[in-house]
């Protein structure tokens, strides 16, 4: 493990962040973090107790919103979809907070529920009945399908149809349990009820849910002499009301506390967790003094109940009729340990076809198979989640080491850099973050082969395998990207490209934006690929036009054939193979391109887009033997020629309908049919690697003809992605980065803009609107959000009231055409 960056506040003369007792964070899917302070108020000496959330990529441009809980937050969790964050405090209080039209950087308290004046101790979501599993032992595996599993799981609660039922549950520390159910129409509906007949005092608890559509709820008074109790949970919803009911299962006690030679050293229970939310039957407990710790993981068993002979002689049991009864019995337990901080458990849900314990050697180092534990000296060491036994350790110190000493064997320095009090780990557990006893974040990689020695193919091929694990998903990925170096990022993208062809045609379909976009994002890293990144946002793009242009088309009379006029289109366009734009437009019905001429017309931004990509990768074909320049791979890529080949003639149908929606060119002769032409020389490459296995190079004619095109036409300039101003770039030399919330950095370190100058507008000039092609200006007035992975840009709200301009943009209200989020830019962004 080593530090990739911390980000700290600000220190200012009236106020200052402090942590908060206890202080809690959460990591979402989406890789946004959530956790808490209190801001300290030295001139009133009171004290606000603030929610910050940051995004991974851009740590310092923290969104710090006050919370309005008066007491102490407790809890925080983020939903399955990572969009909507609940908070709970010390009052009973609990708010759901969600984004502010979709910006990661803007967040709003929508609904909620109260306990009044009784602590929130334990917060969860309800489960969605959604469960993938990993089959680590099968990574090498073809198919998607044996490598990633739907695991059969029923959601908490379900609507009408099957539909799961949103909400939450949370357990007070009297002993109370409460769900809240959000209905369709918005409204909360709340009801609460005790754990069992016998209220107690509840110092800690764990939620946790089962493949019956259960809940279980694990309860310490937070004494190690007492028992750990576990209760079932049932929610229903009888006449409009939520109904819980409720039942206690076997309870356990530590098997520290039953050890005569330890029975008193650990008073204290101080961490119940399961070791996951839908794994109700493993937990992991620690017991604590003032100096030290142990920690203790458990398993609850089906056995058989012994029957006394005299009764077997009466009625012999045999088979299934034996009684069976559950039981916990402890799976493992550490040796005395320095005292723990913070606990952070795995997210992924690996299924492991082993026994327990017993891993498949290449497998027994992936990631997910280990929890961090954070001690009061600043170190940090990954356990295995079951065995418990060291994986990885981390020291929290600076100062230089052997480089040949093992890291199990490094002596423990004095001065610990950090102590955390909440950590977190991601959901691919190739990273950490916590936050410290100054109210700092650290953000930690942690070695795909959890710092042992592997090899590199065993090294790629976890990656690899939680890469696809993200595009299967449609979690982030940016924690996997820490760890891929400028050398990796070829291998993993003709791999990653290797695996996805190897998948049936619907699943390519489903899954085919997506590792566009995470090839992107991989090239990004390296020097000698960045030009592609370019190229990959201009396929998203391509693929979003023509999606909606296609759309668009509707078939003339309704008992038309199975196929769409979309289908149709594509389908004559790849048989009928004339050079002549004319000829290829006869073969269609032209009655199925007739649109509103308002429709048209406000469709011709992204018209001009394709018609000026197609002039410029047409001119740039002479120099096709620079893999830097951008374009470059569009010249050997059948599939997208083919769809810019099909757009073309779609525009030139709506051009007979409506000149003014044409693409506009600049040509020297006003005789000049520019797509006419275009179309020409577009076909006649197309046709040198329309097939893949059979890719041609293209003929000198063909060349010679591209080289005539900026004597005849004006070649315009692309408006390609800006580079992306975030965090991941600069972590490439493995150098620790320090940062400050609030405070964009000025870093110097890897940069690859030197040699991507050329493509990039300078300051001053104009700015775009990456998703309609509209020019902003120099210094643009409109609000502006930006992606916060790729950097696209474009206006909050719409300019334009046309239907089918509203239809393109509703596509990117939520989400980027590369799957990012969105955050709100300042007003006159550089």
């Amino acid at each position: 493990m080593d530090l990739a960056y911390v980000c700290e506040w600000e220190k200012k003369p009236k106020s200052n962040h402090c942590p908060s007792i206890p202080l809690v964070c959460a990591w979402s899917c989406r890789n946004l973090i959530a956790f808490t302070t209190d801001l300290r108020n030295e001139e009133e000496k009171d004290l606000t107790h603030m929610v910050h959330i940051i995004d991974t990529e851009h740590p310092w441009d923290v969104y710090s919103v006050n919370s309005g809980h008066t007491e102490i937050i407790t809890c925080l969790e983020w939903d399955q979809s990572g969009s909507r964050l609940l908070s709970a405090d010390a009052d009973g209080h609990i708010k759901c907070w969600s984004m502010t039209d979709h910006l990661a950087n803007s967040w709003e308290n929508t609904v909620g529920s109260v306990v009044e004046g009784d602590p929130v101790v334990a917060l969860s979501w309800l489960h969605n009945g959604v469960k993938l599993a990993l089959h680590v032992e099968k990574s090498g595996a073809s198919n998607f399908g044996e490598k990633f599993s739907r695991v059969k799981f029923s959601p908490s609660l379900t609507l009408f149809g099957g539909k799961p039922m949103e909400g939450w549950i949370a357990v007070t520390i009297s002993g109370l349990v409460t769900v809240s159910l959000l209905k369709p129409n918005g409204q909360v509906l709340t009801a609460t009820e005790s754990l069992c007949r016998l209220r107690c005092r509840v110092a800690l608890a764990d939620v946790a849910f089962t493949g019956g559509g259960n809940i279980v709820v694990a309860t310490s008074d937070g004494s190690s002499t007492s028992p750990v109790q576990f209760y079932k949970v049932c929610v229903s919803v009888v006449n409009e009301k939520c109904k819980i009911d409720t039942e206690i299962l076997p309870s356990l006690f530590m098997r520290c506390t039953t050890d005569p030679a330890r029975k008193d050293k650990y008073p204290a229970i101080t961490h119940l967790k399961f070791l996951a939310r839908d794994m109700s039957e493993q937990v992991l407990l620690c017991a604590s003094n003032q100096n030290n710790s142990i920690v203790e993981c458990w398993s609850l068993r089906k056995e058989g109940l012994p029957v006394n002979n005299i009764f077997q002689q009466i009625s012999p049991v045999v088979g299934d009729k034996q009684p069976m009864i559950l039981k916990w019995r402890i799976l493992s337990a550490t040796n005395d340990l320095d005292r723990v901080s913070a606990v952070a458990l795995p997210k992924l849900p690996i299924s492991l076809t082993n026994t327990d314990l017993k891993v498949a050697n290449d497998t027994k180092f992936f990631p997910g198979l280990g929890l961090a534990l954070a001690f009061h000296d600043g170190s940090v060491h990954i356990v295995h989640r079951l065995s418990l036994q060291m994986m990885a350790v981390f020291y929290g110190s600076s100062s230089q080491r052997p480089v040949d000493e093992p890291a199990l064997k490094r002596p423990r320095t004095t001065g610990p850099l950090v102590h955390f009090k909440a950590m977190q780990l991601s959901w691919t557990s190739l990273a950490l973050a916590g936050v410290d006893s100054h109210g700092k974040l650290s953000m930690l990689r942690i070695s795909p082969s959890m710092g042992h020695v592997l090899d590199m193919n065993m090294s790629l091929r976890h990656l690899l395998f939680l890469l696809e694990y993200c595009m299967v998903t449609g979690y982030d990925w940016w924690d996997i990207l820490l760890h891929v170096q400028p050398s990796m990022v070829q291998n993993l993208v003709e791999k990653l490209h290797e695996e996805y062809m190897r998948q049936n045609a619907a699943l390519q379909q489903v899954l085919s934006t997506r590792i566009v976009a995470m090839k992107a994002s991989l090239c990004k890293l390296s020097s000698s690929t960045i030009a592609r990144v370019c190229d990959y946002h201009a396929k998203l793009f391509l693929i979003a036009i023509s999606c909606t242009l296609k759309s668009l088309l509707r078939p003339h009379v309704l008992n038309t054939p199975d196929k769409s006029p979309g289908d149709r289109l594509t389908e004559i366009c790849s048989k009928i193979t004339d050079v002549d734009i004319d000829k290829v437009m006869i073969n269609l019905k032209t009655e199925e391109f007739v649109l509103e001429m308002t429709t048209l017309q406000s469709l011709q931004q992204l018209i001009q887009w394709v018609g000026d990509f197609v002039l410029y990768l047409l001119a740039s074909l002479p120099n096709q033997g620079s893999p830097v320049r951008p374009g470059h791979s569009f010249l050997r890529d059948g599939a997208s020629l083919g769809m810019f080949r099909e757009l073309m003639v779609v525009i030139r149908i709506w051009g007979l309908l409506k000149p003014s929606c044409l693409p506009v060119y600049t040509a020297t002769s006003d005789t000049q049919d520019s797509m006419s032409l275009l179309f020409r020389l577009l076909t006649k490459l197309w046709l040198c690697c329309r097939e893949e296995n059979h890719i041609t190079e293209p003929d000198d004619a063909l060349i010679d003809e591209c080289c005539l095109l900026p004597s005849q036409l004006l070649i315009p300039n692309i408006d390609w992605l800006p580079i992306n101003d975030g965090i991941i770039s600069k972590l490439q030399n493995k150098q620790l980065v320090r940062l400050q919330f609030g405070k964009a950095p000025g870093l110097v370190g890897h940069t690859v803009s030197s040699q991507f100058d050329a493509f990039v507008r300078a300051p001053g000039q104009p700015k775009i609107d990456h998703l309609r092609r509209l020019h902003l200006g120099a210094y643009p007035t409109e609000e502006c959000k930006s992606c916060t992975r790729c950097g696209c840009v474009t206006m909050l709200k719409s300019p334009n009231k046309v239907t089918a301009v509203k239809q393109w943009e509703q596509r990117w209200i939520k989400n980027c055409l590369c799957g990012g989020l969105w955050r709100k830019m300042p007003l006159s962004y550089s």
